[in-house]
């Protein structure tokens, strides 16, 4: 079998206009929560595609930790290359694709850091290892080895032994603020339904794309 021969039908549902909520934050709340009951791994995985100023693309998972109609959440070291790139061009997508529901949701819009108090709020919710992971890692950056990755946890263990752990200054939020969320629910035949909704001004318009 090559990889041209891989294909299947998607059968399981259909999205018509009148099913869906006229917020597409409630939209995205009422799928999200079908997804986590259906136990998806890792549910909250989103491609982030990110570009320079001059054109050059890049994409990587990210892990969505806020959804509300400011947008949608995610952190990351403040020097990676994603953030270099957002600091040069501030337009991000995002991509989620639920395979066991045959659903995808595409967000597309401009992106901004969150404040300080919110990035150090949430750092504080993280397992201790990946508070000392964020101080360690200088994400994107070429290191020696492996083992130099670990000698400078052992480290950061060392520097922050018997207290807690701040947040590091270049490591926290970002927030995508949508001017576009599509709904994306696969059919058979390819003739999958695709219902968008566009911002403009303070109100959202619905539209259903061609597949």
């Amino acid at each position: 079998m090559t990889l041209a021969d891989l294909r299947r039908e998607y059968t399981m549902a259909g999205l018509r206009e009148e099913d869906c909520l006229a917020d597409p934050f409630q939209q995205f709340d009422v799928w999200f929560r079908v997804a986590l009951e259906s136990e998806i791994p890792d549910v909250n995985a989103a491609a982030l595609a990110t570009c320079t100023r001059d054109g050059r693309p890049s994409n990587r998972m990210v892990l969505i930790k806020g959804a509300d109609p400011r947008g949608f959440v995610f952190f990351t070291n403040y020097l990676s290359r994603k953030a270099r790139e957002l600091e040069e061009n501030p337009r991000a997508a995002l991509c989620i694709f639920w395979a066991p529901l045959e659903r995808q949701i595409r967000i597309e819009g401009m992106v901004e850091k969150v404040t300080p108090e919110e990035s150090d709020e949430y750092h504080r919710t993280r397992p201790r290892g990946s508070q000392l992971g964020a101080w360690c890692s200088t994400q994107s950056q070429v290191i020696p080895s492996r083992a130099y990755l670990e000698a400078r946890l052992a480290e950061v263990e060392k520097q922050f032994e018997n207290q807690e752990v701040p947040c590091p200054p270049n490591w926290g939020g970002y927030r995508l603020i949508p001017e576009t969320i599509e709904f994306w629910q696969g059919r058979v035949n390819r003739l999958h339904d695709r219902i968008c909704y566009r911002r403009v001004g303070d109100a959202w318009i619905r539209e259903r794309l061609s597949p």
